[in-house]
């Protein structure tokens, strides 16, 4: 079987060293650089598989590396972090990070993120495990557009609402679950394929953003409804 090459950027040698022998173990041939120049001097669109990015580094963060390496390709990427604000998280989200990993970790948890993720990113970009909107499906919902390609959200007058890349993949998760009550770890697994831990902050961040584009009051919202204790629900009905 052909290894999995995997880009590893971070600045701890003893970590790269450690966990380049582990995930070789396991068929992930991985190449270590320590900072954002030495990853620029590496990656090549279609050299790596994947990127593991540690968030804290010399020079430019993962933050800013994440947002170039999204600028240039859709490489998946999984995100290295410690515990830190939820809004931290929703940035990396936003700029196109696929995954979390917080420090410290267990480097079996790393490895099912890492094949869970190429499998996903192999079937599509789209959100998982629903299949009710087909790739492409431009859908509508209480006079509103979205449409799947071109990542656009149509008002009922129709402008065009601006939506980041974690606002999207949010708002199609829902659109694929209308009318169904869905808990903060649900749509972190559908939205970003993240099982072993969720932000439950994260979620309620998005979920508040979205409600901003939607025109949705979050006193007494009409289409993203809050279910206490629960989780959210998308209260429309959803069409082609």
């Amino acid at each position: 079987m052909t290894p999995i090459r995997v880009l590893l950027v971070d600045d701890d040698s003893e970590i790269c060293v450690l966990l380049g022998d582990y995930l070789r173990g396991y068929g992930i041939d991985t190449t270590a650089v320590a900072d954002g120049a030495a990853m620029r001097q590496a990656f090549a669109p279609g050299r790596f598989e994947l990127v593991i990015l540690d968030l804290m580094l010399p020079g430019e963060d993962g933050i800013a590396l994440c947002r170039a390496l999204r600028a240039q390709c859709d490489v998946p990427i999984i995100m290295l972090t410690a515990r830190g604000e939820a809004a931290d998280r929703v940035l990396g989200l936003e700029i196109g990070a696929d995954d979390y990993v917080v420090k410290p970790f267990d480097p079996r948890e790393l490895v099912a993120r890492i094949r869970s993720l190429l499998r996903r990113s192999a079937g599509g970009n789209g959100p998982a495990d629903s299949g009710e909107l087909a790739a492409g499906d431009e859908v509508g919902f209480d006079l509103w557009r979205v449409n799947r390609v071109t990542r656009q959200l149509t008002d009922p007058h129709g402008l065009l609402i601006p939506l980041s890349n974690a606002e999207f993949r949010l708002l199609w998760v829902f659109l694929e679950r209308p009318r169904r009550l869905l808990t903060r770890d649900q749509l972190l697994d559908a939205a970003r394929g993240r099982a072993a831990e969720a932000f439950d902050r994260s979620i309620d961040l998005l979920v508040s953003r979205l409600r901003q584009k939607l025109n949705d009051d979050p006193k007494a919202p009409n289409l993203l409804k809050t279910v206490r204790g629960e989780g959210y629900l998308f209260d429309a009905k959803v069409h082609k």
